[in-house]
Parts: C-alpha cells; structure tokens; sequence
C-alpha cells in the first residue's frame, strides 16, 4: 500500500467505524476478524497494517454495496471507501444542480473515470450507489487484469461497466471517447508526486502522522509507479488533462478532477481560462478529519447542458 493510500485509508475509515459495527463489518468478510482489536475506545484495527485496512474496505463494499468480489495485487492503491465515495456523490450534487434539484440515477447517466486502477473502485461505487454506466480506462496490463477479474465475478456490474485499455499514458480522452458520444461527467484521481523520491518524503511524513517506526517504511509503502508519480506531479497532470478536455467539449458535460494540493488552484483557474471552459468551480471534500477538493469544468453553457440534460436523462 502506498503512503498516500495508507494515510487516506486511516483517516477516512476511522470516521467510518465511529459510525458502524466492526464486528457487523466482520460477518460480510470474514478475513477481517483476524485484525480487529481492542482500542482506548472500542474496537478498531491497527491502521498501519496494509492487510488490515485492505479486508476492512472489502468488508464496506461487501456490507453496504452487496459486492461479492474484490481483490487486487497488493502492491496497487488500496482505496478508502469513505473517500471515494465522497467524490462520487459529489459528482451526483452536480449532476443533480443540471437536474432541478433532483439527482439523476440509472443507466441513461455516464461517467468516465480516468486511470481506474486494479480496484475499479469508482466505477463500483457509481453503479452500485446511482445505477449509473461507466467506461473505465486503464493503462497498466495488470490493473486491468484484475479489474476484469472483478467483472468476471460480480455479474450485475457486467452490463453498466465498460473497462478499456488506454494504450497512451499522456492521453486521457483519446480513443475513448468518440465524436458520437455523449458522456455525463468524467473523474479521475491523478498522481500527486513528480518523482519517488518526492512520493517517499511524503510517506515518511505519513508514518509519523501514524506514529510509526522509521523502519517500518517498507510495510506500508507501495503503489504502482504511474500510480504514485506523473512528469511534473500533480500540476502538469491536471494541465494535460484541462488542455486535451477541450477537444472534447462537445462530448462531455463536466469534467472533474481531485486536487491535492490546494496552492494549485489558482493556476488551474487562469489554465481554465486560457482554454475558454464556460464554467469551472472547485468543491471542497472532506470525510473525518481529512480534506480534499474536487475541480469541475465544462466548456457547454447554461442553455447547453440544459438541452442536454432534457434530451439525454428523459
């Protein structure tokens, strides 16, 4: 698990289990039992322990989303349920401000999650929260392997996800996407590091966060290297995506994007604006202690996406 996914995973599941029965969670996944523990306050899990927060995310998606699969190498992002969730309901809060108040569910919404790693974990959460369809592109042959292991195994999300293989890392709309296509919103958690070294600093800020030994770095560091670390880091990822978005303008209605760090924003918002998006905003995210922010942009006015919607989810 990689410093960024533990750190993450602590934060957000620890607000989770404020909220729900770890011996509950214990019957959906029975592997789970094997790390729960007595705490100052309850039960609760050693969060430094990579296969302990892995069975306890298994143990959500199988306890409130009724997923009877899920599994992925180890050395991949362990995503924290809270967190993702949070980041699908808020693109349902945007959706829904396009739809009088109302939020759109059903196979007639679309999404494109950009990356979606060996987890596919939101495309899942969409499906399974919203009955939305969703394409979910991948570069990295064995992430993709174990995302269609994960189809193979839970039959209901067969027909609503479509996992394709993006065969350029650079490119995040391209061959995608067609000039036919009419797709709702697109997502995408990027890379936040600009090189291993950078990715290893923060991982050690992280176990200390943790109260975590110095030597116990290699137990709890992982994550694909395009995972973890982009040319350029975050900042040069979202402006690559922001200047290819444009091109298809036409075919999507918002694009988003998380943004770690928050200092990038104001150059994000004069990018938006030398590309012309007629509408951007950032929304703030946060579960537990934990803050992030999400960054939407659309390049169809008002009357469009109006028009839009009216033909598109009716």
């Amino acid at each position: 698990m990689s410093c960024q996914a533990l750190y993450l995973c602590s934060q957000a599941i620890q607000f989770m289990t404020d909220r729900y029965d770890l011996i509950e969670l214990s019957k959906a996944n029975d592997k789970l039992q094997a790390y729960v523990k007595e705490g100052p306050k309850g039960l609760t899990i050693d969060f430094s322990d990579a296969q302990a927060v892995k069975q306890l995310n298994k143990a959500l998606l199988m306890f409130h989303f009724n997923v009877s699969y899920w599994d992925f190498p180890d050395a991949y992002l362990c995503p924290p349920i809270p967190g993702r969730m949070a980041y699908v309901d808020a693109i349902a809060q945007v959706l829904s401000n396009e739809n009088k108040g109302r939020t759109p569910k059903g196979h007639k919404v679309s999404g494109l999650d950009v990356g979606t790693g060996a987890s596919l974990i939101y495309p899942i959460l969409a499906t399974k929260e919203y009955g939305w369809t969703m394409i979910a592109s991948e570069i990295d042959p064995e992430a993709l392997e174990s995302g269609n292991k994960i189809l193979e195994e839970n039959t209901d999300l067969q027909s609503r996800i479509d996992l394709k293989e993006q065969e350029n890392k650079d490119n995040f709309f391209k061959r995608l996407i067609s000039k036919e296509d009419h797709i709702d919103f697109s997502m995408c958690n990027p890379p936040y590091f600009a090189d291993i070294d950078e990715a290893r600093k923060a991982n050690q800020r992280k176990n200390k966060n943790l109260h975590e030994k110095k030597n116990r770095e290699d137990r709890n560091f992982g994550g694909k290297h395009h995972e973890l670390v982009y040319p350029g880091g975050e900042k040069n990822f979202i402006f690559r995506m922001i200047e290819q978005s444009r091109s298809y303008g036409n075919n999507i209605m918002w694009f988003s994007c998380l943004v770690s760090n928050k200092s990038l924003l104001p150059a994000l918002r004069s990018k938006l604006k030398h590309v012309e998006a007629e509408s951007f905003f950032v929304k703030d995210l946060s579960i537990g202690k934990k803050r992030s922010r999400m960054i939407c942009w659309s390049f169809l006015n008002e009357k469009q996406r109006s028009k839009w919607v009216k033909i598109k989810w009716t």
